[in-house]
């Protein structure tokens, strides 16, 4: 497995930044009186893998969504390859939650669903996909009948079929067998050479280590910091990071 890189610059980006492909600006997401994402800018380039990580609470899923256009800002601007976010441009993106979401059809109709809602047709696609994420022998079987870590690999084998742009991951691995999360990462970063712009949620900082170029922490709704990931886990510069990675609780 090909471990992020964490190498940057003295802008604070990694230096395979280049453009940004994703650009929040000044988000701010409300509930009632309460402020749950407050005033959140950050620009991730197509090249790195970006992790986003951060104590319970902090806002980690919230602005995964808001990158996604699932959820809109209740101020600011989400722009996607500089322009405002489209339908357009979701339906080239994908998404894979902590709890997998699947049809009650077999392990291949899954596949087979999306790519028909893409306008495409193809077995061979199908057999590949759910190769790559070692389910192919399981392709007639019932996908709710399938195990935990199986179940998330038929999810993310069924958001990467459509060779999405970007794909944003939350806390995929969580609860998962050690040789479950290899996998989905070995199957991530095969994504990420090939070009797919990879943002990931994890509590996890072994497997942040393993896998982030960069990464984004977040307190309170807000950033504290954009650092290479070398650079965040041996030297962070906010106390709440500090904290976090010494396994202190912080609120």
């Amino acid at each position: 497995m090909t471990p992020g890189s964490g190498n940057g610059d003295e802008t604070g980006f990694p230096a395979t930044a280049g453009p940004a492909v994703i650009e929040v600006r000044d988000a701010v997401l409300e509930s009632g009186a309460r402020r749950l994402i407050d005033g959140i800018s950050v620009r991730l380039s197509q090249r790195a893998v970006t992790v986003i990580m951060g104590p319970n609470g902090a806002g980690k899923s919230l602005l995964l969504r808001l990158m996604h256009g699932m959820i809109a800002p209740s101020a600011g601007l989400v722009l996607w390859r500089g322009a405002p976010l489209t339908d357009a441009a979701r339906k080239r993106q994908a998404m894979v939650f902590q709890r997998p979401v699947l049809l009650r059809r077999s392990v291949a109709a899954n596949i087979d669903f999306v790519l028909k809602l893409h306008g495409i047709a193809d077995a061979a696609g199908t057999r590949d996909i759910l190769d790559r994420v070692k389910l192919a022998e399981l392709a007639g079987h019932p996908a709710r009948l399938l195990s935990g870590g199986e179940q998330q690999r038929l999810s993310l084998a069924r958001a990467l079929a459509v060779e999405p742009d970007a794909l944003f991951l939350d806390e995929p691995t969580a609860s998962l067998d050690p040789a479950s999360v290899l996998l989905i990462e070995e199957v991530v970063l095969a994504a990420h050479r090939a070009g797919t712009k990879i943002v990931f949620v994890t509590h996890d900082i072994g497997q942040a280590r393993r896998l982030a170029d960069e990464v984004v922490f977040l307190h309170r709704g807000r950033v504290c910091e954009q650092t290479p990931a070398g650079r965040f886990f041996d030297d962070p510069v906010s106390a709440p990071a500090r904290d976090y990675l010494a396994g202190r609780i912080i609120v």
